[in-house]
């Protein structure tokens, strides 16, 4: 069963709560069959992932990239969030894309772009204003998939999970090689959520 929705999820999303209910459905009748969520996930569905992403949305401006958007867990959520910000879903695996690139359609999003294509292919250079990724990888793998694409001054966001501070010192040899700058763990969605997110930020310098 789809878990009800909170009533945390009409604070977060404001006049946007109803594109985020029918991404919301969409995924709890698609998800698994897709193979974009595991069979377990939908009496969590809202405070886990939906909510879990979109708590972190007032972080971002400009033009952000998502690595390894999967199911639009957080992309897709925060273009839903901010129709202000423009987004770059990036995704390698077809049947992936192909959800994003429905999901984007059908819910008339017009600041999201969907790219077929895995981090280390980007082409277009340290362009992005910021960088985001959930459930990708270690910070110390993240790192160096993601800081090449963002600009000087930029910011990687990344949600984790209650081993982030640990992540951060088993990744002290790449945040040095890319010239990451106040790194450190920050707790969003308190007093809002259950259980708040734990985000990964870093200021990004000239590679």
């Amino acid at each position: 069963m789809l878990e009800p929705e909170p009533t945390a999820a009409g604070t977060v999303f404001g006049d946007r709560i109803d594109l985020a209910r029918r991404f919301t459905a969409a995924l709890a009748r698609h998800g698994e069959e897709r193979g974009l969520i595991g069979p377990l996930e939908l009496p969590r569905l809202w405070t886990r992932h939906v909510l879990n992403s979109a708590v972190i949305a007032p972080f971002f401006s400009g033009r952000v990239g998502d690595v390894g958007s999967g199911a639009g867990l957080p992309g897709l959520v925060l273009a839903i969030a901010r129709p202000d910000v423009e987004w770059v879903l990036i995704e390698p695996m077809e049947r992936r894309v192909t959800w994003l690139s429905e999901q984007v359609a059908e819910l008339g999003l017009e600041n999201v772009e969907v790219v077929r294509a895995r981090a280390e292919d980007w082409k277009h250079g340290s362009v992005l204003d910021a960088v985001t990724a959930r459930a990708v990888s270690a910070l110390r793998t993240l790192i160096p998939l993601t800081a090449p694409l963002v600009r000087d001054g930029g910011e990687l966001i990344f949600l984790k999970g209650r081993s982030a501070s640990a992540e951060i010192d088993a990744a002290e040899k790449q945040v040095r090689k890319f010239r990451l700058s106040e790194v450190r763990t920050e707790i969003v969605g308190d007093g809002i959520l259950d259980e708040p997110s734990t985000v990964v930020r870093a200021l990004v310098r000239a590679h």
